[in-house]
């Protein structure tokens, strides 16, 4: 019997992969089957690069070492990959339209991150918008400035609504200082 030959085996999606080692091919079909842990004992292998079928003995022992063989189980067809991944089937999509949202951090000291808000219309027209947060102390300083402005409008409006009631309420003498009227 010739010596074992080392080949590369993966399942049908290609999340799995294993090496065996065999010198026939009814060998290497019944270590795949270990393997893989498959027991239907109905497998067909392909060759990953093309999809052709491995069935005879003689063109088994014509492959170099390492060929990489993908098994079948019944009802599995072979896919081609690109660039050693198997295209997932696109769904049929239907609807107006798709919203996606993406969380990020631009530095690991950033206290909230960034949001990405994409709005795809009609699979055409595609809106997208980036809200970017800042750090924490930077967050906590805007949040100061803006108490402070406010503060600062919500005095002067104070001020200037009281000026504006004393004089209609003619409490303002010609100097500007406030006379006090006694009532009998």
């Amino acid at each position: 019997m010739p010596a074992g030959r080392p080949f590369r085996v993966s399942n049908a999606s290609r999340s799995s992969r294993k090496g065996i080692v065999a010198s026939s091919l009814k060998e290497l079909i019944s270590k795949t089957l270990e393997a893989f842990l498959i027991t239907t004992g109905v497998v067909t292998l392909v060759l990953e690069e093309d999809g052709t079928v491995v069935d005879t003995e003689e063109f088994f022992q014509s492959l170099d070492d390492n060929t990489h063989f993908v098994v079948l189980q019944k009802g599995q067809k072979w896919t081609q990959t690109r660039n050693g991944v198997v295209p997932a089937k696109q769904k049929k999509k239907m609807g107006v339209a798709n919203i996606t949202f993406d969380l990020y951090k631009l530095n690991p000291k950033d206290f909230i991150g960034c949001l990405n808000v994409k709005a795809t219309f009609y699979e055409i027209y595609s809106v997208s918008y980036d809200i970017k947060c800042m750090a924490a102390k930077n967050v906590l300083r805007k949040v100061l400035q803006l108490m402070s402005h406010a503060a600062q409008i919500t005095g002067q409006f104070l001020l200037y609504t009281g000026t504006y009631m004393l004089q209609l309420m003619d409490e303002y003498d010609e100097d500007g200082a406030c006379a006090r009227t006694q009532h009998k």
